[in-house]
């Protein structure tokens, strides 16, 4: 599939009434879990395309494109309010956060298994073991305040067992930046992963920022206020894979691109017939945002499309499906931090390293640490903690359900 082979609808059929814009939300208990977890993408990949819209239009002096900016945001507008609107109702915060972490620990593993460049799949199995150690955490707090099984809402695609403790995961600022990858030279298919893991935590670290009040407990809200800064750490290291010296049409081009394939990706990839349909109707708005994107690009920077993506046909399509034994695999660099733009073991830090004094200042104690308070009090209560675990856990430290452990990945011998 090349969407530069196919014609564009005119920008304003592309538009949709109120009706058109609230389909039939899905079953939360009938659908399978990775509908959900295409449609929270998909709306984080409406979200990004909106802000960057938004960002492009005012760091351009140019009406003309301006409006053409504003004529395609609008459609990208229109695309995110129906796609929330799958969502249920009667769908809680924390059923729809399992959701998000089962999105953020499959795809990012599926990303990582699919990519050639060592510093993207670094960063990406990096951050895969802290969202795994988030659902675990959720799926518990899921249990307490719900009396549901994760299981119902997630299947048993992934397992559910502690990652990175959540407390060894604040870093220091300095040590989230890593270094950009090149566009003008990486592989289609590197540049579509940053791009698309890159709107994916993005959207999670909003949904985490804008709900955390709304959780019913202090104690789920703190726990959503932690998790959502790590969030934020790894749209840090995500976002500084982007390539910085793409112009701001160039950038344009590729959000597009990204879009078109993750909607014929998601139509391809689906097994609900009516949310199958609304990836079909998005997948061909998004080709007219695409060649109008094209044609900024040539009016007023002289570039044919082919000099930014040199083979428009799409490379392999992104499906989802489980990773457990990926997953465990990655397990075993469990105990790694980072060190400015690269990851080193704790053991293996200086005493007076970053990540030892900004520990210092966030976590002085760890009993006060939300992640760390919950579980605790939960197997306290409960005698062990909530697993689904399908053979004992790779990391011999991390076996014990009767205790939450702080100190590995945080402190040294550990």
């Amino acid at each position: 599939m090349n969407p530069f082979e196919l014609k564009p609808k005119k920008m304003e059929s592309t538009y949709e009434n109120w009706k058109e814009l609230t389909p039939k939300s899905y079953d939360k208990y009938q659908t399978d879990p990775y509908t959900k977890t295409r449609i929270i993408l998909a709306n984080g990949a409406e979200y990004e395309a909106v802000k960057f819209s938004h960002q492009f239009a005012r760091h351009c002096p140019n009406n003309d494109i301006r409006r053409a900016l504003a004529a395609s945001r609008r459609g990208e507008a229109q695309q995110q309010k129906k796609i929330s609107a799958l969502k249920p109702k009667d769908e809680t915060l924390l059923e729809t956060t399992i959701s998000y972490e089962q999105l953020a620990v499959d795809l990012t593993a599926i990303l990582a298994q699919r990519e050639a460049n060592r510093s993207i799949v670094n960063q990406l199995n990096f951050a895969l073991l802290e969202d795994f150690d988030h659902l675990y955490r959720f799926s518990d707090l899921l249990e307490q305040d719900n009396g549901e099984m994760f299981d119902v809402l997630i299947g048993h695609y992934t397992e559910i067992m502690p990652g990175r403790p959540t407390i060894a995961e604040h870093r220091h600022p300095n040590d989230d930046v890593r270094y950009p990858v090149d566009f003008h030279t990486a592989d289609v298919l590197s540049r579509l992963n940053v791009n698309i893991i890159t709107a994916a935590e993005q959207q999670t670290m909003n949904y985490y920022m804008n709900i955390a009040s709304f959780y019913p407990t202090d104690q789920g809200r703190r726990l959503f206020n932690e998790i959502g800064m790590i969030e934020e750490q790894h749209v840090s290291g995500y976002e500084s894979l982007l390539d910085p010296t793409c112009t701001w049409l160039e950038s344009l081009l590729m959000h597009e691109y990204t879009e078109c394939y993750l909607y014929y990706s998601c139509y391809m990839d689906e097994t609900h017939a009516q949310i199958k349909r609304v990836w079909e109707k998005a997948f061909e708005d998004e080709v007219a945002h695409l060649h109008l994107a094209a044609e900024l690009l040539k009016k007023y920077e002289g570039k044919h499309w082919q000099q930014v993506i040199p083979k428009g046909e799409f490379p392999m399509l992104l499906q989802f499906h489980e990773n457990k034994n990926y997953i465990r695999e990655v397990l075993k660099s469990v105990r790694l931090t980072a060190l400015k733009e690269g990851y080193i073991p704790v053991n293996d830090l200086s005493s007076n390293a970053d990540f030892f004094r900004y520990q210092n200042i966030v976590c002085p104690d760890e009993v006060k640490v939300p992640s760390h308070t919950f579980m605790s009090l939960y197997i306290e209560k409960n005698g062990q903690d909530l697993r689904y675990e399908e053979k004992p856990h790779p990391i011999v430290e991390l076996r014990r359900r009767d205790e939450d452990n702080a100190t590995i990945a945080r402190k040294k011998n550990a």
